[in-house]
């Protein structure tokens, strides 16, 4: 599979076709995505009228647009993708009619034309650490079919990872973005909030990304779908600079880094921080960063975070009448953490809020000494399809961590954070190592990321799925 720019400038120069590009890629999907689940919806009439329609404006002189005939696949989840449904990864809404209208983030994909292919798997409601659900089946790891590709974009990451598309769009409000990347040796890129535009406004710690295979994509897609928009008043002002420029000429040398292997808490498989250890290093010596030695202890979140947002989702459903009645509907993930939830009580509530402010204050101090934070994106290693998520990593107590003790920071403090690949476990399973640095410095985050990526090539696709 082509990337995104490899794709693009072909089309743009004429030596391929957008209709070429999305053949390419249902022919893909008709063969592999049996093995992996990771497209749940296809629309391959819609998808080829507009590949058509973008072949036709180029052979008229029209300026091709940055993503010029490339093929993507939509997270079934909040983002609107008219012509398509919005299920949720939930039997609740196997019946729910075609969106009508595009969110923002997916008319700026179109505009600069990007083509739609269909929906890519997500966790139910994006309540879990899988992609395994009643209403789609469980989405697997194209790197070993018996290990989960994370969630809740499991399906975004699956597809990219397969070779399915060359990008899928994504989402993170704890880590459903790089997780997921962090398990298929892709890239994942959590922006500032407020970097790309949202719709729905969900919590102020959900952003939209995507998943691709680079970090040149990622820059190139960021550029097409970032800057304000009304109808998300967290939105940002529009960058000055081009993000694909910045990645390779922003100079980062003299930095500040600090590596931290577990951030004080998290159990953490020895091999997973032996790996990664040994990529921040490669990064911030081919970066010209300055590794302070200091150890760093930071509030964990984690669980009291994730209780919060379900007691909430919890009286929503109960608003809709969905729940008590209906909770053998749901998939076991989400039942799991509703049950847990049904023991958070308003004192509990009041804790999280509390830890989450220590938190961000504990990032804002780190941010005043450190330029750049370099952890594991994960404990372990991508478990078992079907969960349910880890409780004991590397001997130790992981219930108030799971597989997931990184990413959530970054949710918090609204900091950019991008996983990109560290290298491979024994077992043949890919490792991610997490880039996070200071408030709307995603410049910062994609400069090293693609540093790292020029020091140590990682493959694209795992054997067999190029």
């Amino acid at each position: 599979m082509r990337t995104v720019v490899e794709i693009a400038e072909a089309v743009a120069e004429g030596h391929l076709t957008a209709a070429a590009v999305v053949e390419e890629c249902l022919e893909a999907i008709e063969h592999r995505n049996n093995r992996v689940n990771a497209f749940v919806h296809l629309d391959a009439a819609s998808a080829r009228r507009q590949a058509e329609a973008v072949d036709r404006d180029i052979a008229c002189g029209g300026l091709p647009g940055a993503l010029a005939g490339v093929a993507f696949g939509v997270k079934d989840l909040r983002e609107s993708c008219a012509g398509m449904p919005r299920r949720n990864g939930s039997l609740f809404h196997r019946d729910d009619p075609p969106d009508i209208s595009d969110s923002v983030f997916i008319a700026r994909l179109r505009a600069a034309g990007a083509i739609p292919l269909g929906k890519v798997a997500t966790a139910e409601f994006g309540m879990d650490g899988v992609t395994h659900t009643l209403a789609h089946g469980t989405t697997r790891n194209p790197w070993n079919l018996s290990r989960t590709p994370g969630g809740s974009s499991g399906g975004s990451a699956a597809a990219v990872a397969a070779g399915l598309a060359p990008f899928c769009t994504a989402g993170d409000a704890g880590g459903s973005t790089r997780s997921p990347a962090g398990y298929t040796g892709t890239v994942g890129l959590k922006p500032s909030l407020g970097r790309i535009p949202r719709m729905d406004g969900f919590s102020d710690r959900s952003c939209p990304g995507v998943i691709t295979t680079t970090v040149r994509d990622t820059a190139r897609i960021l550029d097409v779908v970032a800057g304000p928009d009304d109808r998300d008043r967290m939105t940002l002002p529009a960058a000055t600079k081009r993000y694909e420029d910045l990645i390779e000429t922003l100079d980062v040398r003299g930095m500040t880094a600090v590596w931290s292997e577990d951030l004080g808490f998290a159990p953490v498989e020895p091999q997973v921080a032996e790996i990664t250890r040994a990529a921040a290093y490669r990064l911030a010596d081919a970066a010209g960063l300055r590794i302070l030695d200091r150890a760093v202890r930071f509030t964990n979140v984690y669980m009291a975070a994730n209780m919060h947002l379900t007691r909430g989702f919890a009286d929503e459903l109960t608003q809709r009448g969905i729940l008590p009645g209906q909770m053998h509907l749901l998939s076991p993930g989400p039942r799991l953490f509703l049950q847990k939830a049904r023991e958070f009580s308003a004192a509990d509530a009041f804790e999280a809020i509390r830890l989450e402010k220590n938190l961000e204050q504990e990032i804002a101090a780190f941010f005043r000494e450190a330029d750049v934070l370099l952890t594991p994106c994960h404990s372990t290693t991508a478990f078992v399809a079907e969960g349910p998520l880890p409780e004991w990593i590397a001997g130790r107590d992981a219930s108030q961590t799971n597989g997931d003790a990184f990413p959530m920071l970054a949710n918090i403090g609204w900091n950019p954070s991008i996983s990109v690949p560290a290298g491979v476990a024994r077992d043949g399973l890919p490792i991610g190592l997490l880039i996070t640095v200071r408030r709307h410095r995603d410049d910062i985050a994609l400069r090293l990321a693609r540093i790292l990526e020029l020091a140590a090539p990682w493959p694209l696709h795992p054997e067999g799925w190029e």
